[in-house]
């Protein structure tokens, strides 16, 4: 993985603490990777405890450094057929969320896309490491494919039913796209578990403390048990950080 942009990163963040500047960081081909949506890890605004702008890119670099090398022997190790050579970006686009995704580029190369306010919103190494090995582990169990591939078969299953009921084909289309919906999300939960205890393994084999990095799931909205929700429970996912955690 290449680095040269992150010198670049910790200096605008030392401007950005007198003034708003946007870090040109873009993904390859020049386009900003778009992101899974079950391959997200979307943090709320810290309200308290926050570090200063300089600390949170010196950390960023850190872990960067620290992290991918360690995903990507991890990566050749389980998923040797895989595409291990990660790069990790930030996202610059003004006014979007803190939160971080993996997606694949043109080539299938595995990108793990930082936000600026994610970025900022992290207290330590710890929690930077913790998020970016969870990201790591979405490709290393090759989460999106699975995906795709449940969407395909959600929208085959659906659209069948409904050519089965004499539907019209504006209406087989829409019972596709519902199906595709439902597929995708089918097994989201799951994944965000394997990712969280894989992720926990990566971040401890770099040298980071996952127990610590997960206390970023206090400062985001619980979102429950809901049918067909993209994650799981706040407390089921600190569950298997601490059940990993206590096997290394």
């Amino acid at each position: 993985m290449k680095t040269s942009w992150i010198a670049g990163l910790v200096g605008l963040f030392f401007l950005a603490s007198c003034s708003p500047v946007v870090v040109t960081t873009t993904a390859p081909g020049g386009a900003a990777p778009q992101p899974a949506p079950s391959q997200s890890t979307r943090v709320v605004q810290p309200q308290a405890d926050r570090i200063d702008s300089q600390t949170a890119a010196r950390n960023f670099v850190a872990v960067v450094r620290r992290v991918e090398p360690v995903a990507e022997a991890v990566c050749r190790q389980q998923a040797p057929r895989s595409n291990c050579d990660f790069q990790i970006v930030v996202d610059d686009r003004p006014g979007i969320p803190a939160n971080a995704l993996q997606t694949l580029d043109r080539n299938g190369r595995p990108i793990i896309v930082f936000t600026l306010p994610l970025i900022a919103d992290t207290r330590n190494q710890d929690e930077i490491a913790f998020i970016m090995s969870h990201e790591a582990a979405h490709h290393i169990r090759g989460h999106l494919a699975r995906q795709r591939q449940a969407a395909n078969l959600g929208a085959e299953v659906f659209g069948r039913l409904a050519s089965s009921l004499g539907d019209s084909g504006n209406a087989v289309r829409t019972a596709q796209q519902l199906g595709a919906a439902v597929g995708a999300r089918s097994f989201s939960k799951e994944f965000e578990l394997e990712a969280d205890e894989l992720g926990t393994r990566i971040a401890a084999r770099a040298g980071y403390d996952p127990l610590r990095g997960a206390a970023f799931f206090a400062r985001i909205p619980d979102p429950g048990d809901r049918f067909l929700g993209t994650h799981p429970p706040n407390a089921d996912r600190v569950r298997i950080v601490q059940q990993t955690a206590a096997q290394l």
